[in-house]
């Protein structure tokens, strides 16, 4: 378990499905979660980084190729299994890969890649949880969409940029759709974010680093942590009137259009 404990434990005997919860901002979700309270079920591709992510955070791992409908119905059935309930769904997982750039050079195979691990993964997962919770009478999924989503760059991930754009729209509609049911549904909007994703992407553009990083009024990236903390107010009882809601996380950007010096 971690032992950066939060003051406030909203999250005891709830279980919380996160994907992508290896690293980055799912990692330091896991965390969060399990630092309030939760049973947490970390899903990831990558066995060794999901295992090392359930261990450290006294939850369970679980092997899922988010693109699979069968792996991600067995997610959700092995977190109820477990412990009994499905309460929380953290949709996260995505990719940012370097084929995916401006529309006249990407093509079709690496845009429908990323609309797959990006759009048709927050699909799958909301399609599989919601059943769970409709049971329950209750339950809180939080979307991964992007700043992105709501603001254009001349620096185009055009399949990335499509998909947050379609987490976006559809975390809307299933908020609307679920609400008198108990259910809540809405999409996080991070800025950048300082993790290795991002460490990678802009170590092979430091120009490209450079350009995004000026439209921040805070003048930096934002940590991970600072993420899952917003991350953990969607999730708990905290947000209970917060639905269908575009959350953004993004330093200041969007309200933005002169940065300071």
């Amino acid at each position: 378990m971690t032992t950066e404990t939060p003051v406030c434990r909203r999250l005891t005997g709830r279980t919380a499905v996160i994907t992508g919860a290896g690293s980055g901002i799912g990692l330091a979700t896991a965390r969060r979660f399990a630092a309030e309270g939760a049973n947490v079920v970390c899903a990831d591709i990558d066995e060794s980084a999901g295992k090392a992510a359930a261990a450290e955070t006294g939850g369970i791992f679980v092997q899922v190729d988010v693109t699979d409908s069968e792996q991600v119905e067995a997610l959700f059935k092995t977190a109820y299994e477990t412990y009994g309930s499905v309460d929380i769904a953290f949709n996260n997982a995505g990719i940012s890969p370097p084929d995916d750039d401006s529309i006249l050079t990407t093509g079709i195979e690496a845009w429908k890649r990323v609309q797959e691990v990006n759009l048709t993964s927050v699909y799958l997962c909301c399609k599989h949880a919601i059943p769970y919770m409709r049971r329950q009478g209750k339950g809180s999924i939080i979307n991964t969409a992007s700043f992105v989503a709501k603001m254009g760059a001349a620096t185009s991930q055009i399949s990335y940029t499509a998909s947050k754009g379609g987490v976006l729209a559809m975390s809307r509609e299933l908020g609307v759709q679920f609400a008198r049911e108990g259910i809540r549904v809405n999409a996080l909007c991070p800025g950048p974010v300082n993790t290795p994703l991002l460490k990678e992407l802009f170590a092979k553009d430091p120009e490209r680093a450079a350009r995004r990083l000026v439209h921040v009024p805070a003048g930096r990236f934002a940590e991970p942590t600072e993420i899952a903390a917003a991350v953990a107010f969607l999730a708990s009882d905290d947000s209970s009137f917060v639905n269908a809601a575009e959350f953004l996380v993004d330093g200041g950007i969007a309200g933005a259009y002169v940065t300071p010096l």
